[in-house]
């Protein structure tokens, strides 16, 4: 049998995502064979530390054996059943489950396949409700600056990162913009863990103006992941779910990338001790296993579209593999190792070592302005000048070269801009901490040397 050259044959075929294709022609795709814990091991037998999980995704390590044996259990029972009309015990077993987990009120489950189209989902059904409740004049939307919601155009639009949507937006929609809290450049000089959220004041401002013609705002919970894991006071969202209320204005909460314990907490939420009108969840729902993700809302809100078919109420949006077995498997898989609260435990046992670690590691030098933490996410933001914060200029592309010194030593860590972060699978010892911080430590040392 003829050898495949895997490298070659990948950059004959694939257009890989998030990606400048001629980037690959210095740096091959790493194709992996097999992966353990948070493990990637490659064709060539090198071991590589995900401490990204795969894009946030994977929570309890690659090839789990709890959540890999039930989902081959159910892939000898049942793979895939039309959702519409039809059901299977695992998503009802999931939702029953999910329901005592979740903030107080939210209730009904609808099921798509990835972030981006619950997403989509939560916005249209926000629209929905109010042109069918009397309120047609609210058709807009609200979302802070330097959001992300992923990549379809409604959920594009309701992002602010121009790497991602500048292009687009003569197609996207005219969404109301929030200036979002930025704790690391306060421009009223203040911590943000003794602030009384002096910026929500921009927030007052855009619903003064545009509230009773808004539907909903969309927002990630304390952690905007792809601004660069920029975090904010869980106060925020407690003034956000006031302001909601009194202007009528759904409340969306995008736990897509901070929930199931990503940010200390079941839900980012939760720190706040608030209920959204609309929760998205994807990435950790499954443990990273298969897409699955889903938009949470309320009776109320469900309430609107229940009546005769004849109204022309219903929610007319499905996805061809909305509640797939084989994803609730994984995600029943999920809720039965969190039961346990032995991951629960783990985590109050190595988070603050984690983030004492990448502190002690990293403050030392010269160009790491702040070290930010919430859960096991930790974030070191690189700056030109540390007094005035003044950033790199982008075309240095000063994180791509920790990135790709990492590889070479092991450690797969993706910064975001000059934003170098660790968000590994809640499994991670700490062994695995010395080892990925200190290699990524030399690796910034290395790169900054080299400017």
């Amino acid at each position: 049998m003829e050898k495949i050259d895997w490298k070659k044959e990948d950059l004959a075929h694939i257009w890989h995502p998030c990606s400048q294709m001629k980037d690959y022609e210095e740096l091959a795709p790493i194709v992996i064979d097999y992966g353990r814990g948070i493990n990637l091991i490659d064709i060539e037998g090198k071991v590589y530390k995900d401490v990204v999980s795969s894009w946030w995704c994977n929570l309890l390590g690659h090839c789990n054996p709890i959540i890999s044996e039930s989902l081959k259990k159910q892939a000898d029972t049942l793979e895939h059943v039309i959702f519409a009309n039809f059901s299977h015990k695992g998503i009802i077993k999931l939702c029953m489950r999910l329901k005592k987990l979740l903030p107080k009120g939210l209730s009904k489950f609808n099921f798509s396949d990835n972030g981006s189209s619950a997403i989509e989902m939560a916005m249209k059904l926000s629209f929905q409700y109010f042109q069918q409740t009397g309120n047609p004049q609210k058709k807009r939307f609200m979302a802070l600056t330097d959001a992300y919601h992923g990549e379809t155009i409604g959920a594009l639009s309701a992002g602010a990162c121009d790497l991602y949507s500048k292009i687009y937006k003569p197609i996207l929609m005219d969404v109301i913009r929030i200036q979002a809290p930025d704790c690391y450049r306060c421009p009223y000089n203040k911590s943000r863990d003794d602030c009384n959220c002096e910026c929500f004041v921009h927030c007052e401002r855009q619903f003064e103006k545009y509230g009773s013609q808004t539907a909903a705002i969309l927002v990630e919970p304390l952690l905007q992941g792809s601004a660069g894991m920029k975090i904010y006071p869980s106060l925020y969202l407690k003034k956000l779910r006031k302001i909601c209320d009194k202007y009528n204005v759904h409340l969306i909460l995008d736990e897509i990338a901070t929930g199931f314990y990503r940010t200390g907490k079941l839900f980012a939420c939760n720190h706040a001790k608030i209920s959204p009108d609309i929760m998205c969840l994807s990435k950790g729902l499954t443990g990273g296993y298969m897409p699955m993700a889903v938009a949470i809302t309320t009776d109320e809100i469900y309430n609107a579209f229940y009546d005769e078919y004849n109204t022309h109420k219903a929610f007319m949006h499905s996805h061809t593999y909305s509640g797939n077995p084989l994803g609730a498997s994984c995600a029943n898989a999920v809720l039965d190792i969190l039961e346990t609260g032995e991951i629960q435990k783990h985590l109050r046992d190595v988070t603050p070592y984690f983030n004492s670690l990448i502190k002690e590691k990293f403050l030392n030098i010269d160009s790491a302005g702040e070290v930010r933490s919430i859960g096991l996410i930790n974030a070191v933001e690189l700056v030109r000048d540390k007094k005035t914060k003044e950033a790199f200029d982008s075309k240095i592309r000063l994180g791509y070269q920790i990135y790709k010194k990492a590889l070479k030593k092991g450690v797969l860590l993706r910064p975001l801009g000059d934003v170098i972060y660790f968000n590994p699978p809640l499994i991670i010892d700490k062994k695995d901490m010395d080892f990925v911080v200190e290699v990524a430590r030399n690796c910034t040392i290395e790169a900054l040397g080299e400017l």
